[in-house]
């Protein structure tokens, strides 16, 4: 039949796009609107004086070896090789057997005016250590990679509950309405257990973390259909609309359609917002070098770091990058000493620029992996080719700007780095600093579901009062 030219507007190619959006840009818009803002613009009211208005969560994947990188042990080099058998019920598989201690193959300095503590590898961030505040005290509860990050992400070993960066959004929104207030720079294969790790949860899909595809487009569907002019789509969007406003008219109260329609509105707008954050080329040639952009082995995690900066600059309150895989079980020094060349200069260069625009001061950019690593290793064919295995009751994280204490490390593990001794905290203690220093209490932060009210630190959880400045 024939179609009337006033409908020729629901083309096939023009209703793919209008009504095909939730496979890209689309469904990102969609679940920022399931309560009527977009992306929760709405600024809301903190629980206490924040020192860090956002955050940067670099997220090394895999568990690096705290006592190869922030955390020297001399006991080892002492007992390296040395041979000794572990069993027992509390020790896992992996650790258990004829163990050996091995030292770490690299050496350490002391590094900056505080003295840091920093494997040589670090050729860029050891510049930056009176900036960073070293935390040896950390400890989580598996020895498993898909729990280990789920606990480290969510609070929750079990997945299922809304990510770290899900909890920020919810409890202060964003500074920009056209830009998703959670956003995550993964790998190109996604960590362990998958997109969980930033989920929404049980809380509005509004606040799931929004991830940037590593290669091609970072969002599907950012650029108008070709042939599509910017006038056509707007007129193509108001007739919408008004088709919608009159449906809705006669069936007050669905929420779902009216967040449909504002989900529109939000791509359209995120199709001007998005392209000009993402477009690293403005950049000047300093800024790029400083983060290791156009060299083979800096470059992809360089531009992670500079987009996570861009990102925070234009009111994005919280950015997790990702890098890995640190699950160096054999060949450490081969296998460490190559990831650290790839992210050391990125981050050296995020928190000297940071600095220098005036932002790491509001600014808390947080680094750690799912665990540390063990002192002693099975010995995989001995020689050079040791590794470690998984430690979840020892790790060294840190923190950087955001109301910490700059150039500190505090707490400590034992002689051989098996266990934190000193200033010992659960993760989810960690989690409530976090909170505490963007101005959110983690008792108040809640959401009734499924009979009681929840929070991030699954139960409570303590300040880390050590950490703050």
């Amino acid at each position: 039949m024939k179609r009337n030219s006033s409908h020729q507007f629901a083309t096939p190619a023009r209703r793919d796009f209008l009504y095909g959006m939730g496979a890209g840009l689309g469904s990102v818009a969609l679940t920022s609107m399931l309560r009527g803002s977009a992306f929760g613009s709405t600024l809301k009211t903190v629980h206490h004086p924040a020192k860090a208005k956002r955050c940067i969560f670099l997220m090394m994947e895999g568990g690096p070896s705290h006592i190869d990188t922030f955390d020297p042990k001399p006991e080892l080099v002492k007992r390296h090789l040395q041979k000794f058998t572990r069993s027992g019920k509390e020790e896992s598989a992996m650790s258990s057997g004829d163990r050996y201690f091995v030292k770490s193959p690299f050496d350490f300095i002391k590094a900056g005016k505080s003295g840091a503590d920093i494997c040589t590898e670090w050729e860029h961030l050891k510049n930056q250590v009176d900036e960073i505040c070293f935390f040896r005290g950390a400890q989580v509860e598996s020895v498993n990679h898909p729990t280990a990050c789920y606990q480290l992400n969510t609070g929750n070993r079990f997945g299922g509950d809304p990510g770290v960066g899900s909890w920020v959004t919810y409890g202060l929104g964003t500074e920009n309405e056209n830009l998703p207030g959670f956003v995550v720079l993964p790998r190109a294969s996604y960590p362990q257990g998958g997109a969980a790790n930033w989920s929404n949860g049980f809380l509005p899909a509004e606040f799931q973390g929004t991830p940037l595809r590593p290669e091609g487009s970072p969002i599907l569907d950012l650029s108008p259909p070709k042939g599509v002019s910017r006038e056509r789509q707007r007129k193509n969007l108001d007739l919408l609309s008004s088709l919608n406003q009159q449906h809705l008219e006669s069936r007050a109260g669905r929420g779902d359609l009216e967040a449909r329609m504002s989900s529109y509105e939000l791509a359209y707008r995120m199709q001007m917002e998005v392209p000009g954050v993402l477009d690293l080329e403005g950049e000047d040639k300093r800024t790029l070098e400083s983060y290791g952009i156009g060299d083979s082995k800096t470059d992809a995690f360089g531009r992670k770091c500079l987009l996570a900066r861009r990102l925070v600059e234009k009111g994005v309150r919280f950015v997790q990058a990702y890098a890995g895989n640190w699950d160096s079980h054999d060949y450490i020094q081969r296998a460490h000493g190559s990831l650290i060349k790839s992210v050391d200069k990125p981050i050296a260069g995020l928190l000297k620029d940071l600095k220098e625009r005036g932002m790491l001061e509001d600014t808390l950019v947080v680094w750690c992996g799912e665990f540390g690593r063990t002192p002693d290793n099975g010995l995989r064919g001995g020689g050079q080719s040791y590794g470690r295995d998984h430690n979840a009751k020892a790790m060294t994280m840190w923190f950087a700007g955001g109301g910490v204490k700059a150039g500190h490390t505090i707490g400590a593990t034992d002689e051989i780095g098996a266990e934190a001794v000193e200033c010992v905290h659960h993760i989810r203690d960690v989690h409530v600093t976090l909170l505490h220093l963007l101005g959110l209490d983690d008792n108040r932060l809640s959401y009734y579901h499924a009979g009681r009210y929840k929070q991030l630190s699954q139960f409570g959880g303590t300040v880390i009062d050590d950490l703050i400045a």
